[in-house]
């Protein structure tokens, strides 16, 4: 066994990241920075250093990687949940192998349907769900450059407490919400009109194109309906402050979904757009813009 696994057992506060992707890569990084913690990564592919590009410099640690869920041999105190969303059936394993009695689970993906994505036999007391903005990119397995400053939030719960000191002195923005519902909304219409660029195959400059800055507001507009059918508090003016948000970014911006898609990976067009006709649905509220991009964006990766 590794020794810095070894050292988790002794009592360190340890944490597994599952899903090595550019945002779980990045809040790793800032958690062994600090040097309170041991780390290690359940990955598919296997890396032995960890480096990530920040604005203030280069992180580079060599956490214990683990590529099977058979070479965990202890629980740790934290996991951090990190993969897309359609991955979440494959990582059980891993979250099975890897949480004890007392572990928590911080949940670091997309959309709104965080808690039940996992089967019940995780306790929810012991589950925090994040709503996470964190501009970066993976490079290659380990290698991420991030951009800019992480922001995380979390309920205001005890669980959620313990998330923000786990992060307390990273550079990474943790806080508190009475009302994470309406925050993972709020994300979550920013994320579903993120899909016309992966149907346009353009980066974030496909909003200067007044039908394509239309098609955006009409998305967005949808998901307040839903999203107020559901309990979130969601301001009209979310349309406006979208739409100019996405007109300031760099033209040459691109989101994850985007992302993918010009990869040739299968995107997340369910979480961030599907949702919103399958919740739709549920309430009688019409999402047509919904339905068409997520249809698209679903028969472009088949």
């Amino acid at each position: 066994m590794n020794s810095s696994h070894r050292t988790a057992q002794l009592g360190t506060v340890s944490v597994a990241l599952v899903g090595p992707g550019a945002v779980g890569c990045t809040l790793l990084a800032r958690l062994a920075e600090t040097g309170r913690y041991s780390i290690l990564v359940a990955a598919r592919t296997g890396f032995t250093t960890l480096e990530v590009e920040t604005p203030t410099g280069v992180i580079t640690r060599q956490p214990v990687v683990f590529t099977s869920p058979d070479q965990v041999t202890a629980p740790v105190d934290w996991i951090m949940l990190a993969t897309k969303t359609y991955d979440v059936g494959s990582a059980i394993s891993w979250l099975e192998h890897l949480a004890g009695p007392s572990t928590r689970i911080a949940i670091l993906q997309n959309g709104v349907e965080h808690l039940d994505r996992l089967p019940s036999s995780f306790p929810r007391d012991r589950l925090v769900p994040a709503v996470v903005d964190c501009p970066a990119e993976r490079i290659a397995p380990g290698r991420v450059r991030h951009y800019g400053t992480a922001t995380i939030t979390v309920p205001d719960d005890a669980p959620g407490r313990a998330f923000v000191e786990l992060f307390a002195g990273t550079g990474v923005q943790v806080a508190t919400t009475q009302d994470w519902k309406t925050a993972a909304w709020k994300k979550l219409c920013l994320n579903a009109a993120g899909a016309v660029s992966a149907a346009s195959l353009r980066p974030a400059g496909v909003v200067h194109f007044p039908p394509a800055a239309a098609l955006m507001r009409s998305i967005v507009g949808e998901v307040i309906r839903v999203g107020r059918a559901e309990g979130a508090v969601l301001e009209d003016s979310l349309v406006d402050s979208i739409v100019e948000r996405e007109a300031r970014a760099p033209r040459d911006a691109v989101n994850s979904i985007l992302a993918d898609r010009r990869a040739g990976r299968r995107t997340e067009a369910d979480a961030r757009n599907g949702v919103i006709v399958r919740l739709g649905r549920k309430h009688g509220i019409p999402t047509p813009y919904n339905e068409t991009l997520t249809a698209i964006l679903l028969a472009a990766q088949e």
